[in-house]
């Protein structure tokens, strides 16, 4: 279906999707419907933005594999990077007092988080007893140091800090409890690894902030947003997006925040988009 920007007020000018539970499914695919309709958007001009929670090397391989090529906002908001040539548009990392925190809260709760670094080839530091995954922490091996998190968190900038697929939801929710505002944390059911991944980042950050520094960079306006998501890390995105969507998956709390709601990853659902976006009575 051919789609056309306009230049009309009100009309949108981007569309932000989110990644796992959205436009890919649980097993990392993305239908060729989806895909196809990303192609459709960009060649009528209307770019797409991904934001996801995953690293950027993470959410880059869904997206080659599927077939699309994107800018992506990742780590929940702390970093935007033009995948296809590694601009970055957008960093936001701890300052080392409030990561101190966050590090202690987790300790607290006797929980040994992944500490994401901004080093060119580690993505990720852990100390000898990590509490995430072990398939997630397999999958990014050659990728992950290992090291005292303390020294880490005094030392580097730090993106975000993160448990990935921990059975215990109710564990992690006291993590959370005890961040206060050294933080801003979320916990997502995680598609991928199964239980509940909970991700820290710097204070005040969300997938939203990534946008606005998206539009900054490319001259877009943040009012003219349509966005897509399914999960706890949306919430801040559908709230402050103009035409705010989520697939029928979606976690209560995203759906109570859509406007419209699109079918699920698996069946290509996402591709709906092209309707939204070519209908003046939604998008002007």
């Amino acid at each position: 279906m051919p789609v056309h920007a306009s230049g009309h007020n009100g009309a949108v000018q981007l569309v932000v999707t989110d990644l796992d539970g959205t436009l890919s499914d649980a097993h990392e695919r993305i239908h060729p419907a989806s895909a196809r309709a990303i192609r459709d958007l960009v060649t009528g001009g209307i770019p797409v933005l991904v934001a996801t929670g995953r690293r950027p090397r993470m959410a880059a391989a869904v997206l080659e594999a599927g077939g699309v090529a994107a800018p992506a906002v990742v780590l929940d908001g702390a970093l935007g990077v033009d995948l296809p040539t590694g601009r970055v548009f957008h960093r936001t990392t701890f300052s080392s007092e409030a990561a101190r925190q966050v590090l202690a809260a987790f300790d607290g709760a006797g929980l040994s988080p992944c500490v994401y670094v901004d080093r060119p080839a580690i993505d990720l530091v852990v100390d000898d007893h990590p509490s995430t995954h072990p398939l997630h922490l397999a999958r990014a091996a050659h990728r992950v140091a290992r090291a005292d998190l303390r020294a880490v968190v005094d030392t580097e900038p730090v993106f975000t800090l993160a448990v990935v697929g921990h059975p215990d939801h109710r564990l992690l929710e006291s993590v959370v409890a005890a961040i206060g505002p050294a933080g801003s944390a979320c916990i997502v059911h995680d598609l991928v690894y199964g239980g509940g991944t909970l991700q820290v980042r710097p204070p005040g950050v969300s997938k939203w902030n990534g946008v606005v520094s998206f539009c900054a960079d490319r001259g877009l306006d943040p009012a003219r947003v349509l966005a897509i998501g399914d999960g706890a890390n949306d919430i801040e995105l559908l709230e402050s997006a103009a035409i705010p969507c989520a697939v029928a998956t979606a976690a209560p709390a995203a759906l109570a925040r859509a406007r419209h709601i699109l079918g699920p990853p698996t069946t290509g659902g996402w591709a709906a988009v092209l309707d939204l976006v070519g209908n003046p009575a939604i998008s002007g």
